[in-house]
C-alpha cells in the first residue's frame, strides 16, 4: 500500500502517463501495482506492498461494491478495528480483512470531516463519483509523503517526485531557492522540493478537488488529542506498550533497527515481554578501530542476551559505501544530507530477504527532548545573562565546536536562537525570516523547540529518509513513538513538566526499571556514518567526497548562499569541524548529477 498516484486533466496521454507513474514507483508496491481510469480525463494508480489482508482481493485501487468511489492509499491505520466495528453497526457489509476496505468506507460515510479520526500514517487519494469530488490528504505526523505538480485544472499527485517527473514531457527544473534550507538544514523547505513547481502536501492539509479539476478547496485538521494534565510515568509507560503492539502487527515479517540506544531498545524490550516473540533485529557496526566510539553492535548484543532476537549486523565500510554509492543516489527521491539515510538503506537493502516492516525509534526525541540542544536550550532560558556573557567575552577564543556553535547561535530572539540550535550553522540576519515562518507561536519557549523539531526536523530530514530507505526496497518503516497519544501527551503536557523531563526522563527510567541502566546511561550519539574519521584518515575516500563538490560549485556556484559557496570551493577547510556540512554537500553533488543530467 505504498505507492499512490493521480491525474486530472493531464497534458498528455493519461493512460500512458499513469501507467508510468506507476512504473516509476514499483519499488514502492512490489507485490502488486494496478490503475483505473475513473472517466472525464481522470486517472488513479497504486503500488501495493502487502502487510494487512494478503488476499489480491484488497489490492489497489481499491474500489466500492457498486462502483462509485474508489480508494488508494499509503500507511497503516492503527486504530482500523475500532472503526470498522463503527461501520459494522451503519450496515457496511465488509469482503476483506484489510484497514483499505474500512478507510473507503469512512470516507464514502464521513467525507473529510472525520479524517481526524484515523489514527495511523496515510496519505491518501479518494474519489467519490456521486458528490464529484476528490480527496488527497495526508497524515498530521508526516511520516508519509505527498507531492503534487498542478497547472490551471491540471494536477498529478504522486509518493515521490519521480511519479510526477515520469508523467511529465519535459525536463525538470531545479529550484535553486532550495538551496538555502538544503545548506543550512539538508532539506528544502517544507511544501516544496528540489524541482521547481513540484510541492508538497503539508502533513495534517489536503485538498477537496471538484473531477474538473477546477476551484479546489483546501482542508486542514488536527488529531483530537486528549488534554490531561495528569501526565505520569505509569500513562506514558501504558500508551507505548499500547502503541508497540499496533505498530508491530502485521501479516509479513516484522523487524527493527536496533541501535543499542534508549529509543529503539525499549521498543524492542517491551515487544518480547509482552508477546515473547523474538523477532530480526539489525545493526550497523564499522572497521573495528572505531568501535570504542561507534559501540552500537555492543550495547545490541547486550540487549539480545535479555531479550533474544534473530540478530544481525550490518557492516559498513568504505569501500561497500563507495560500491553502493550510486544505487544509492538513484534510489533517493529528494536530497537529504543526512548519512542516516544511507545506513538505513543498507539495513534495509540486509532486511528485504527477511521482513516487510522495519521498526524504527524515531519520534521519542522530538516528543520528549532528546538531543544535546535540549539540555542547551534548557540552560539558556533558566540563566540567559550567563549566556550573553559567554557569548560576549569567550568566542574569540578557541572553544570545542558544539560549544563554539552554540554560543554563535545567540541571537534576541529566542526562537532564531533555537533555529541556530538546531541548524548546520548559525543563519545569517538576511536568511532568518526564511525560517522563521516555519516556527511555532505559542507562549511556551521550550515547547515550541520540541514542536519545530517534531514539525520542521524530523518530517522533513527523518522520516523521510525512513520512509526512501525503506521503500527502496520495498519495506514500510514504521516509528511506535509517534502514536497518537504519545504525541497528544506530548503536546499537552505543560512547559514545566518538559523542563523538568528534559533528557527522556521517562524512557530512561523505563530502561532502568527493567535492568537496563548501561542502556540509559549511554552517552548519546547520533545514528549516522563515522564521517569525521573517515575524512581524516583515508585520503582516496577524501578526494572522493571532495571532486563532485567541487565541480558542483562550479556548475551551480552562483546560486548558492555566500557560506554554502565558500564551504563547496574549499572542501577540505571543513573535514575537522565542519564534516556534517562537506557530506551534505556531497549529497548534493551526487544528487544533481544523477538527477539532472
Amino acid at each position: 500500500m505504498c505507492g499512490i498516484h493521480l491525474l486530472i486533466n493531464p497534458l498528455e496521454d493519461g493512460t500512458k502517463a499513469i501507467r508510468k507513474m506507476m512504473d516509476a514507483t514499483a519499488h514502492r508496491g512490489p507485490d502488486c501495482s494496478g490503475f483505473s481510469d475513473l472517466g472525464q480525463n481522470v486517472f488513479l494508480a497504486g503500488n501495493r506492498l502487502k502487510i494487512l489482508d494478503l488476499s489480491d482481493a484488497s489490492n489497489q485501487p481499491f474500489w466500492s461494491q457498486n462502483k462509485d468511489a474508489v480508494l488508494v492509499w499509503n500507511g497503516a491505520l492503527y486504530n482500523y478495528q475500532d472503526l470498522r466495528n463503527e461501520l459494522l453497526d451503519l450496515g457496511y457489509f465488509f469482503r476483506t480483512n484489510s484497514d483499505s476496505e474500512v478507510l473507503l468506507y469512512w470516507l464514502m460515510e464521513f467525507g473529510s470531516t472525520k479524517i481526524s479520526a484515523l489514527k495511523g500514517m496515510y496519505a491518501l487519494i479518494f474519489a467519490n463519483k456521486k458528490s464529484g469530488e476528490i480527496t488527497v490528504a495526508r497524515d498530521p505526523s508526516g511520516e508519509k509523503p505527498l507531492y503534487f505538480w498542478s497547472s490551471g485544472c491540471s494536477w498529478c499527485f504522486s509518493s515521490e517526485t519521480r511519479g510526477i517527473l515520469a508523467a511529465s514531457t519535459k525536463n525538470p527544473v531545479i529550484d535553486t531557492d532550495q538551496f538555502l534550507p538544503y545548506f543550512y538544514f539538508r532539506h528544502s523547505f517544507p511544501d516544496k522540493t528540489l524541482y521547481q513547481n513540484i510541492q508538497q502536501i503539508l502533513p495534517g492539509n489536503g485538498l477537496m478537488i471538484p473531477w474538473n479539476g477546477e476551484n479546489p478547496k483546501s482542508i486542514q485538521w488536527k488529531k483530537p488529542y486528549s488534554e490531561s494534565q495528569a501526565w505520569t510515568y505509569s500513562r506514558f509507560e501504558k500508551f507505548l506498550k499500547d502503541s508497540v503492539l499496533k505498530n508491530f502487527h502485521a501479516e509479513r515479517p516484522v523487524g527493527m533497527i536496533l541501535s543499542g540506544g534508549a529509543d529503539s531498545s525499549l521498543l524492542y524490550a517491551m515487544w518480547h515481554e509482552e508477546t515473547g516473540i523474538p523477532l530480526s533485529t539489525y545493526t550497523a557496526t564499522f572497521e573495528k578501530e572505531f568501535q570504542r566510539k561507534y559501540e552500537d553492535p555492543k550495547f545490541a548484543q547486550k540487549l539480545i542476551t535479555r531479550y533474544p532476537s534473530h540478530h544481525h549486523e550490518v557492516n559498513i565500510t568504505i569501500k561497500n559505501v563507495m560500491e553502493n554509492w550510486d544505487h544509492y543516489i538513484r534510489d533517493l527521491d529528494q536530497p537529504i544530507g543526512d548519512s542516516a539515510g544511507f545506513l538505513t538503506w543498507m539495513i534495509a537493502k540486509e532486511a528485504k530477504t527477511e521482513v516487510k516492516v522495519l521498526i524504527s525509534g524515531a519520534g521519542a526525541d522530538e516528543l520528549f527532548a532528546g538531543y544535546n540542544r535540549h539540555q542547551a536550550y534548557k540552560k539558556l532560558l533558566q540563566n540567559p545573562n550567563l549566556f550573553r556573557f559567554l557569548q560576549k567575552f569567550f568566542t574569540r577564543f578557541p572553544l570545542p565546536g558544539p560549544l563554539k556553535k552554540m554560543l554563535l547561535s545567540q541571537e534576541n530572539s529566542l526562537e532564531q536562537t533555537y533555529i541556530n540550535y538546531s541548524a548546520l550553522l548559525p543563519i545569517p540576519l538576511k536568511h532568518q525570516a526564511h525560517f522563521t515562518k516555519w516556527y511555532p507561536k505559542s507562549e511556551d519557549n521550550f515547547k515550541n523547540a520540541l514542536e519545530w523539531d517534531r514539525t520542521f526536523y524530523l518530517v522533513n530530514d527523518i522520516l523521510k529518509i525512513q520512509d526512501t530507505a525503506c521503500m527502496a526496497h520495498g519495506i514500510e518503516g514504521r516509528s511506535p513513538y509517534l502514536d497518537q497519544e504519545l504525541i497528544g501527551m506530548s503536546l499537552n503536557m505543560s512547559e514545566k513538566q518538559h523542563l523538568e523531563l528534559t533528557g527522556k526522563t521517562w524512557i530512561k527510567e523505563a530502561l532502568n526499571s527493567r535492568g537496563l541502566s548501561y542502556i540509559s546511561k549511554r552517552k548519546k550519539l547520533g545514528f549516522g556514518l563515522p564521517l569525521q574519521e573517515w575524512l581524516a584518515t583515508d585520503k582516496e575516500f577524501r578526494a572522493w567526497v571532495f571532486e563532485p563538490i567541487i565541480k558542483m560549485e562550479k556548475i551551480w556556484g552562483k546560486n548558492f548562499p555566500e557560506e554554502m559557496r565558500k564551504f563547496a570551493s574549499q572542501p577540505e577547510k571543513g573535514v575537522q569541524n565542519h564534516f556534517l556540512i562537506i557530506w551534505n554537500l556531497f549529497l548534493l553533488a551526487s544528487w544533481l548529477k544523477q538527477h539532472n543530467q
